[in-house]
């Protein structure tokens, strides 16, 4: 199960984690991101037991600062992360597979 990370807590949560770090950035209304949150759940789940690799949801109607301070315009966003910086992003909806690939080729 992906992890919720919300603006109090990005700063702690994403940024100074020393792996990578993929967020996704949704809302509850969003119809492509409920069908996104399942998929997010599971590489959660297969990635649980790599420390360097995790997943966490962010609210964008409940944490707007982060979700503008990243120009998250569109739902869902995935942003990827690794040593506090963004280093890739995904616009719409992806298939387990792809973000698969990307996570290989980020986390090395």
């Amino acid at each position: 199960m992906s992890q919720a990370v919300t603006d109090a807590d990005f700063q702690k949560e994403v940024l100074e984690s020393d792996g990578l770090t993929v967020v996704d950035f949704w809302a509850e209304w969003c119809g492509p991101c409920r069908v996104q949150s399942p998929i997010i759940d599971k590489l959660a789940e297969d990635y649980k037991d790599n420390s360097k690799v995790k997943f966490m949801m962010l609210d964008v109607d409940s944490s707007p600062d982060t979700a503008m301070k990243y120009q998250v315009l569109s739902i869902p966003t995935l942003i990827f992360f690794r040593g506090g910086e963004k280093v890739d992003a995904f616009i719409g909806l992806q298939s387990e597979d792809r973000i698969k690939q990307k996570v290989a080729e980020l986390a090395g």
